[in-house]
């Protein structure tokens, strides 16, 4: 349980500072990380992060359907860790 916790924690950090390091390519014009490099790190586990980081640096907050695919990679996240600790 340790090391998954370390995983996700460490997930989720390199999905909020993702976000940030877009968040400066984007305002500095240069090239930018995909929209699915930021989706899978969401979908595998860094939801958490991913969300913290779209609201901190107010990054990607009103594009569609980038914001409703978050949110759906966060419902798998929350899904998959109640099915984890329940078992």
């Amino acid at each position: 349980m340790t090391l998954a916790l370390v995983l996700w924690t460490g997930v989720n950090v390199v999905a909020f500072l993702a976000f940030g390091w877009d968040k400066q390519r984007s305002v500095t014009r240069q090239s930018r990380v995909p929209e699915r490099t930021l989706l899978t790190l969401a979908l595998f586990g860094g939801a958490f992060g991913a969300l913290l980081g779209q609201q901190m640096f107010r990054h990607k907050t009103r594009k569609q359907p980038f914001g409703a695919l978050l949110w759906g990679a966060a419902a798998i996240n929350l899904i998959v860790a109640v099915a984890l600790l329940s078992s």
